[in-house]
């Protein structure tokens, strides 16, 4: 695939905060030649991973429910039921995904399958997503999970039917994308 044939005119920071946020000002070369001047902001919070505990033989999933701002200031009560995710942090997605997991949700997973990858949000994030499947059994939880204190997280866990799972997708229950996508992937390739 070729690169796209782009000149980047201008970068300023406008918050390094929590994460960068930059505008942009580049010469965007359209497919009839000509170049197009633009301007953009681009929010870079690293990249991440996300994985969707299930157990085949039960039919399964565990999930957590956290409050996330973003979705309360855009109308939604704030609470969204997800699969377990965090940021990277310099570590390997496998590696970061088995520590988020056991952290958020309380499961060791012993084995993990990377499905695909993603950007969830390309118009203004620049985060890439690792999207991982796992398969827990009743003894591979080794805590209650919940997340860290320290970094402001008050997670829930969550274990559901699959069948309850996906008839929260289409009650809208369930409005995260990533755990969306999980669990349509489960639903096309194991839980048929």
């Amino acid at each position: 695939m070729p690169s796209a044939p782009i000149r980047i005119t201008a970068e300023q920071t406008l918050s390094d905060n929590w994460a960068v946020l930059k505008k942009y000002s580049f010469d965007l070369k359209r497919r009839d030649g000509s170049w197009q001047p633009q301007t953009r902001e681009v929010y870079d919070r690293g990249n991440g991973a996300t994985i969707l505990l299930y157990n085949l033989a039960r039919r399964t999933v565990v999930l957590t429910r956290q409050f996330r701002l973003p979705a309360y200031v855009n109308e939604h009560e704030g609470y969204l039921i997800e699969a377990a995710a965090g940021l990277l942090d310099n570590a390997s997605p496998e590696e970061r995904i088995r520590l988020e997991a056991e952290e958020e949700t309380g499961y060791a997973v012993r084995s993990v399958k990377k499905i695909f990858d993603a950007f969830m949000s390309p118009g203004s994030v620049t985060e890439r997503i690792h999207f991982f499947i796992g398969e827990y059994q009743p003894h591979d939880r080794v805590s209650d999970g919940g997340g860290l204190q320290e970094e402001g997280e008050d997670i829930e866990v969550l274990e559901l039917g699959f069948d309850q799972a996906i008839a929260m997708v289409d009650s809208g229950e369930i409005a995260d994308g990533k755990t969306i996508m999980l669990l349509q992937y489960l639903e096309l390739r194991l839980m048929r």
